[in-house]
């Protein structure tokens, strides 16, 4: 099978950079689609439209066909389970949902255009053709596509933090689908989408005996817990975890980490050469290649990208930092509206100028790429802080109350500290201010 690819080029705030570079799940989007569909597709097409594929030549065209955009994510159950049906429906179909599948409905429409309604149902920009001869002549027919969400708690508190019942929750998928157009998919790909739902899956498996009782068998050997044998935490390389640490499946840890002592991670993906000092809590979260958290800081369904560093008694939550960005010691990043019921009073980000819900009752923060961050601040919930920027704790503007622009940044005020902007354009030096006598000569 051949795949062609969309190219979608608006850039996601504020990393400043395609959907498609940005990492899901500790790779750039563009490869994580291509490792899922590697089982599949062996040749590969780019263009920029839907109407551009129609210009191509037949001989390109001809046999099995794969269409999507590649700011699309999606994991390895739902492309299996999509491409099995459209193979034996036997003619052109399009990806669709229902408009009761509550991982869709709930977590994949707020903030974004790509997927959307037509006629009883939800569709979106994922094609197959069992002969893309016919991709210009022949209409692609509405293929619905389970999800199989469960809702999932990860939190019982007071009610007036949630709903009713006091939980805090998602709708999380067995089989993923996002479109991903804004820095809070990223978070919802990376977490609710990636982390959970793969626990979601481990946890459906235990259900079959035979399955639970091998991962039993597995930690009676090993005299460990049934969550930290070696059938749920996978572990690569030349990675050393001290005997006081804590690690709970389904965790995936690569090669070359060192985990220090009191350290305590439950289902979270760790990358490669990751250095995780003494007493640091994950839990749901995601750490990039050659990421380095300091003692005591705390990830809770956070996204750390690559080569990044969280500082000591640092707590981010449902937060999403990019590549190469430092936060230092002490930082806070909040997630929850304290003027309200979240419920009644949602919180909102802004999206293509405008304020828009984000259809969670919590949500942390975001910070781009190549960012230096002090210490010392706290971080309202939704609140971004554009790539490139660096941000002193000052008298006064210790609390971030709203998004940070890449012009609002503290090294503009220092032009020789070193510090390269890699996400913008450096903004021209501000005017000189005129002499009292240039004032009266001009006048003149």
């Amino acid at each position: 099978m051949k795949k062609i690819i969309i190219r979608n080029q608006t850039h996601i705030s504020p990393f400043n950079e395609p959907a498609r570079d940005l990492r899901i799940l500790n790779k750039p989007l563009w490869l994580h689609q291509r490792d899922v569909l590697s089982t599949y597709c062996r040749e590969e097409l780019e263009c920029n439209s839907l109407e551009e594929i129609g210009g191509f030549p037949s001989h390109i065209l001809s046999g099995e066909m794969l269409v999507y955009r590649d700011n699309l994510f999606f994991d390895a159950p739902f492309i299996e389970a999509f491409i099995t049906s459209a193979r034996q429906a036997g003619r052109p179909v399009q990806v669709a949902f229902s408009p009761n599948d509550q991982a869709i409905v709930t977590h994949a429409l707020p903030l974004q255009d790509d997927i959307r309604r037509e006629n009883d149902l939800y569709v979106a920009d994922l094609f197959y053709y069992p002969d893309g001869v016919s991709f210009a002549t022949t209409k692609p027919q509405p293929l619905v596509i389970d999800t199989q969400s469960r809702e999932m708690g990860y939190y019982r508190v007071p009610t007036y933090m949630a709903n009713e019942r006091g939980d805090l929750g998602f709708s999380v998928p067995l089989r993923a689908f996002l479109s991903i157009e804004h820095w809070v998919h990223i978070f919802m790909a990376n977490c609710p989408f990636g982390t959970f739902a793969h626990g979601a899956r481990i946890e459906k498996s235990l259900d079959d005996f035979p399955t639970m009782l091998k991962v039993l068998w597995r930690s009676l050997l090993e005299r460990k817990q049934f969550l930290s044998s070696s059938a749920l935490v996978i572990v690569g390389k030349n990675t050393q975890i001290d005997p006081a640490a804590i690690v709970q499946g389904p965790t995936i840890i690569g090669d070359n980490v060192t985990i220090g002592p009191g350290s305590v991670i439950n289902a979270s993906i760790i990358g490669n050469n990751v250095n995780i000092m003494q007493g640091v809590q994950l839990l749901l979260s995601v750490v990039g290649d050659g990421s380095y958290l300091g003692f005591r800081a705390a990830l809770f369904m956070t996204t750390l990208m690559e080569n990044s560093m969280v500082a000591q008694n640092t707590c981010l939550q449902l937060s999403v930092v990019g590549r190469h960005t430092f936060i230092g010691a002490g930082n806070t990043f909040t997630d929850f509206n304290i003027m309200g019921n979240p419920v009644k009073n949602p919180v909102k980000v802004f999206h293509k100028g405008e304020l828009h819900e984000v259809g969670l009752p919590v949500i942390g923060g975001c910070v781009g790429h190549n960012c230096r961050i002090g210490s010392g601040h706290v971080v309202f919930p939704a609140r971004s802080i554009d790539s490139d920027v660096v941000l002193f704790a000052k008298h006064g503007r210790t609390i971030i109350t709203k998004n940070v622009k890449y012009e609002d940044s503290d090294h503009h005020q220092y032009p020789n500290a070193g510090h390269v902007a890699m996400y913008h354009d450096e903004l021209p030096p501000a005017p000189t201010p005129m002499t009292e006598q240039e004032l009266v000569n001009s006048a003149g």
